[in-house]
């Protein structure tokens, strides 16, 4: 962690790490529990892990309206966070009996609803305080969402070795060891906030963040301010809302991670690494390694061209993402072409997807959390990043969706908007299409959504 940064962003950053490695790690095994245990289809197995993750994206604009408008921060993530561990437990449950679908399948259903509901009240929350840490004018903002986004890939890293090593072993019955290690991670990120928030999360002038509105004092930096909206919020809104559009299409091509490059790992990747079969939960990891080996390196270069007044403005970063993510899938896509699909290919096209993809992320996610913090009126602070959760929402919904058309060999070929996708090369290509088109479309609109931001973005 760079030095000059709040020791409330140390908190929140482990805090988010556990709670990523809750995430993650329940992720990282999930399709997997469903196929190799439940005995799930792809497509089945594709439109649950959808629905859930879309879901789970979904609910943080609730939690950040009732942040907001009641609880506050603090009270929001505290709850969410132990609702979540026993969402977890619900989960190592149902992994324990899932011999009894009568009892595994409604075990599974409800951890994946109260996992749900506490991440509602958990994610937007503790992400709109990192931007309260700070003056509305501090220029280490973007440095501060890259270093925080740093601590959620630390926990997403250690969740698919620990989580995934625990439970995808090739034996069903220890599914439930990596559920419970999940639900460990969550209990325990939860705790770490609840003893260290009332020192150390507060803001430039000490006063305690994330209080129930009732609570805050009036010259707290998020205290409620009732002073109409002007013009200029009006239209800082809207950017927020057009930058969320638009990473509708990353999330839905990057979080095939969790569900078709699960799949490919799974079936179609040669794990074989000196005599040992790497387990496909662990390729999860890729990602989460690059980001904390390059989230410094990519706030060292905000930072510096900032202090040269040539740091890229928010949407033209993010087109970047858009491009790097592309070049991932074309990557792959070229890996598979031609390759019978009963041949598996080297580990190294999916690993060097993955790196691409972590080099996009960093561009478009941390950068679009920031701007979401600076361009968000202080009384809908926590709704506005309830806003870009629910982009991410709808994203994860349409990468189920899109996962769907993953083509397995004696299933009739799946048809999307008249294209038979009979191959995994014509699969991917989807994929790069889709991402170039929208950083193409962003890059261009880059000029006037800056205007609109009013040098905030």
């Amino acid at each position: 962690m760079t030095q000059g940064h709040p020791k409330g962003l140390y908190v929140l950053f482990y805090t988010e790490m556990w709670e990523r490695f809750s995430y993650y790690g329940m992720r990282a095994i999930l399709v997997l529990y469903m196929t190799r245990a439940l005995f799930f289809d792809v497509a089945r197995a594709s439109t649950v892990y959808g629905n859930f993750t879309g879901l789970a994206y979904l609910m943080p604009l609730a939690g950040g309206y009732i942040a907001d408008r009641w609880w506050g921060n603090r009270r929001s993530i505290v709850v969410g966070g132990g609702i979540m561990a026993v969402g977890q437990f619900l989960m190592f449950l149902s992994a324990r009996f899932y011999a009894d679908p009568a009892l595994a399948h409604p075990l599974l259903w409800a951890g994946l609803g109260v996992i749900i509901a506490g991440t509602g009240l958990f994610k937007a929350n503790i992400s709109s305080m990192v931007g309260s840490l700070y003056a509305p004018d501090d220029q280490r903002k973007d440095s501060a969402f890259t270093l925080f986004y740093m601590g959620i890939n630390i926990g997403a890293f250690l969740a698919p070795l620990i989580a995934g090593g625990l439970g995808d072993t090739g034996h069903p019955e220890d599914f439930q060891w990596g559920f419970l290690s999940a639900a460990a991670g969550m209990a325990l990120g939860t705790l770490i906030f609840q003893v260290f928030k009332d020192k150390h999360v507060v803001d430039v002038n000490g006063h305690a963040l994330g209080l129930p509105p009732a609570e805050r004092s009036a010259d707290s930096q998020d205290a409620h301010d009732d002073t109409p909206l002007v013009r200029e919020d009006y239209e800082r809104i809207a950017v927020i809302f057009i930058l969320s559009f638009f990473v509708i299409f990353f999330w839905a091509a990057f979080e095939q991670a969790g569900a078709s490059l699960t799949i490919f790992a799974d079936r179609q990747t040669d794990r074989e690494l000196m005599g040992w079969t790497v387990p496909a939960s662990y390729f999860q990891s890729v990602n989460a390694v690059a980001i904390v080996l390059f989230a410094p390196v990519f706030a060292w270069l905000w930072t510096q061209l900032g202090k040269r007044n040539l740091d890229p403005s928010t949407p033209v970063k993010m087109s970047f993402g858009f491009f790097f993510l592309a070049v991932g899938y074309l990557v792959i896509a070229f890996g598979v072409n031609g390759v019978d699909p009963t041949t598996k290919v080297s580990m190294l096209w999916l690993i060097s997807l993955y790196l691409l993809h972590t080099f996009g992320e960093l561009c478009l996610s941390p950068i679009g959390l920031s701007a979401v913090s600076k361009l968000s009126p202080p009384k809908f602070a926590s709704l506005m990043m309830g806003v870009w959760y629910l982009a991410s929402s709808m994203a994860n919904k349409m990468a189920g969706v899109l996962s769907s058309f993953y083509p397995e060999e004696g299933k009739a070929p799946p048809v999307l908007l008249g294209y038979q996708v009979t191959t995994l090369h014509e699969f991917f290509i989807i994929f790069v299409a889709m991402s170039a088109a929208a950083g193409l479309v962003l890059f261009l609109l880059a000029r006037p959504i800056s205007r609109w931001s009013h040098g905030r973005a």
